[in-house]
């Protein structure tokens, strides 16, 4: 009895080796994997009933060879890639430069926005008077489609590719300086009491304290209207691109190439997500900044 007592009393030492640990030690990286698995798998199931769907509605269609096949769509996607990098314009360019193009745009037109609207909405979101002033323009102008600037672009500008950039700049606009002011409201007032009791700077004031708190909602604004920008391009492409994505498919439905079309569709969301995923990592990266 004694003996029992003295093993229940003693106490239990922690297993000196890895190997003692079990597979406890182990049991994050293996979760990951399975995890990793799970999806995978799962991903590869979606995907093939998808597939399996699409070739059910298409295969009955006395058309010609109109409607797009699974089949069919990749040999097309087999001819695009293997002349991607053609170009002898102004009718035969490879798909890389019209992606390409369609980049240059996005990028140029969501840069100038960005540039405009993170200190403008640093500024409003910092003065309540500035804010009621502009906020019934930013109202009335935010829910406006951006193809309905197209054509005061092109009254305007007199050119289609700045016109292009120009509606960039619009749809991107008006969502990152939204969610900038957002941000600026977030801030806890205890930070900007603080500040104004040791009588800093407004400047100061916003590049010590009302940026670095914002920086999470200016990332999430960032990402939405990168999204945007790129769903926006293709429709504006289609009327005054010279070059781009959504020339390269309003030029394929004139042709009606509609596997062309699905190739393209296909190449689009790749890079959409890869925009969107790229912006995503940023926004990770914010809280250990």
């Amino acid at each position: 009895m004694s003996a029992e007592l003295k093993r229940s009393t003693e106490p239990k030492r922690s297993p000196s080796r890895p190997e003692d640990a079990g597979v406890k030690g182990a049991a994050p990286g293996t979760g990951r994997l399975v995890g990793l698995a799970k999806t995978t798998g799962l991903f590869l199931i979606v995907a093939a009933v998808v597939i399996l769907i699409w070739q059910l509605l298409t295969a009955g269609y006395d058309d010609g060879g109109l409607a797009p096949t699974p089949a069919a769509s990749w040999h097309r996607l087999i001819e695009v890639v293997s002349t991607a990098f053609v170009f002898r314009p102004p009718n035969d360019v490879g798909i890389v430069f019209h992606l390409i193009a369609s980049l240059r745009r996005v990028l140029i037109g969501f840069g100038l926005a960005a540039l405009i609207a993170i200190p403008l909405g640093l500024v409003l979101g910092s003065s309540r008077t500035l804010e009621s002033a502009l906020d019934p323009i930013v109202q009335v102008l935010r829910p406006v489609s951006p193809l309905a600037w197209l054509p005061i672009g092109l009254a305007i500008l007199r050119d289609s590719e700045a016109t292009a950039v120009f509606v960039i700049f619009m749809a991107s606009l008006w969502i990152i300086l939204i969610n900038t002011i957002d941000g600026v409201h977030r801030i806890d007032p205890a930070y900007l009491d603080l500040a104004r009791t040791l009588e800093t700077t407004p400047l100061r004031r916003i590049l010590r304290i009302t940026l670095p708190a914002t920086v999470p909602a200016i990332v999430t604004g960032l990402r939405t209207s990168l999204s945007t920008a790129w769903l926006v391009i293709i429709a504006a492409e289609m009327i005054v691109g010279s070059r781009g994505m959504g020339t390269f498919v309003w030029n394929e439905w004139n042709a009606m190439n509609i596997d062309s079309i699905v190739v393209a569709i296909l190449i689009i969301g790749l890079v959409g997500f890869l925009l969107d995923r790229a912006v995503s990592q940023l926004h990770r990266l914010v809280p250990a900044a």
